[in-house]
């Protein structure tokens, strides 16, 4: 289910590997599959993608800082399945700096969760330096 190895965090049904995981972005989201990139600094590039495969359920802004990822609460489980109707194969919770002044209570619910831990530069980069 996941490309993470030994050596990392488990967060319920997310297994993040060990690293510097500060800032996070949506890459892309078709509706369907949720795309976020991780890493400590996304000027550049992001070294860990969580790709969410039909997503169902997502209350998560486009950028955010220093997630705190935890079991989601009876309530938010229930919401999910008052919304989507059935209960996800996946549900992430956490709390994370979306530059407010409270931090953003997010959720994601899906089918499947990949995690995959590389270097993935981002458009232009080739031509910098």
């Amino acid at each position: 289910m996941s490309d993470v190895g030994s050596g990392g965090r488990e967060y319920g049904a997310l297994l993040l590997p060990e690293g510097p995981w500060w800032e996070w972005s949506v890459l892309s989201f078709d509706g369907s599959r949720l795309r976020l990139g991780a890493g400590y600094d996304l000027s550049y590039h992001h070294s860990l993608e969580v790709v969410f495969t039909d997503a169902s359920y997502l209350r998560c802004p486009t950028m955010f800082m220093d997630p705190v990822f935890r079991a989601p609460t009876d309530e938010e489980r229930t919401e999910v399945i008052r919304l989507v109707g059935e209960e996800p194969a996946v549900l992430v919770a956490f709390e994370a700096d979306a530059h407010g002044t409270e931090p953003a209570s997010c959720l994601i619910a899906a089918d499947r969760i990949d995690v995959v831990q590389g270097h993935f530069p981002h458009a232009g980069v080739a031509d910098v330096g």
